[in-house]
């Protein structure tokens, strides 16, 4: 698994042309988003399913709907922070399921990649 994180984010870096990095982690109970800055090695914004506004409103931190509001929230405080164009890290998972339905969220909430 690290050695595909690794893969995958030396290539985000040669790709990103200095856009803020849109990194995704899941874990089994919860899904977690971050708008990181490189450059300057700082988090912009970030959500996720452990924040009190999420778990009153959400059944379980793991399943499509969650990675869904996670990705709207995270698009919501990027466009505030005045971030638009990301580079989307998946770390290592395959682009299917919670971390595509964050994706697509994050796409219709705003943000572009």
């Amino acid at each position: 698994m690290d050695r595909r994180k690794q893969r995958v984010r030396r290539r985000l870096k040669r790709l990103s042309s200095d856009r803020p990095r849109l990194s995704v982690y899941r874990s089994s109970q919860h899904i977690y988003a971050q708008v990181i800055d490189d450059a300057s090695g700082k988090t912009l914004v970030s959500a996720s399913t452990i924040e009190k506004k999420m778990r009153e409103k959400l059944k379980t931190g793991a399943d499509v709907a969650a990675a869904t509001e996670v990705g709207k929230l995270v698009a919501e405080r990027a466009s505030a922070a005045g971030v638009k164009d990301v580079v989307f890290d998946r770390g290592g998972y395959i682009y299917h399921g919670r971390v595509k339905a964050l994706a697509e969220a994050a796409r219709e909430g705003g943000l572009k990649f």
